[in-house]
């Protein structure tokens, strides 16, 4: 079973062990909906009951039933959140799960290949993809409508149009 990550634990909030969670998902709303989130923590992992969800500015404020104390929940830093593939929010049409953009071949429209996905930059305002080839300057795509044409996840296939100084 595949698990896909929807954040990392940045620290506590009070005293009561409620982690302070940096989201890695597009939609922070989302933990609103789980019942339990898994802690992997080198490499170990364990399934917690949510009992509460909360925001303060871009960080989530995640309350488990097994966390109770401050002292318990600092052990669990730097530890990623995951959940079940099964559990993902549905994709909207032209929507993709950022993990099945690695390794995808990158082509203009004139089917020249630019080389594979090796890199994803998260900036804000729009995704960057940066696009590898052996022996070549990495190329920077941003993911906006004018430059990404078509993607096919299931081909590995990727259409571009490079703007003026892309290259």
């Amino acid at each position: 079973m595949g698990y896909f990550e929807v954040g990392k634990i940045a620290g506590t909030h009070g005293i009561k062990g409620t982690f302070r969670v940096f989201p890695t998902t597009d939609d922070i709303t989302r933990f609103e909906l789980l019942k339990e989130i898994i802690v992997e923590l080198k490499g170990t992992q364990e399934t917690f009951k949510v009992s509460k969800v909360g925001y303060q500015k871009n960080m989530v404020l995640l309350t488990v039933k097994e966390v109770t104390d401050i002292n318990v929940a600092e052990k669990y830093k730097n530890a990623t959140l995951l959940i079940p593939e099964e559990k993902a929010l549905p994709l909207e049409e032209n929507e993709y799960y950022t993990r099945d953009l690695y390794d995808i071949s990158v082509y203009t429209t004139d089917n020249e290949l630019l080389g594979t996905i090796t890199d994803i930059l998260v900036t804000g305002s729009n995704d960057v993809y940066v696009v590898s080839k052996q022996g070549e300057k990495d190329i920077l795509i941003p993911a906006i409508k004018d430059c990404i044409k078509k993607v096919d996840i299931a081909e590995k296939r990727m259409l571009v149009h490079l703007m003026e100084g892309l290259r």
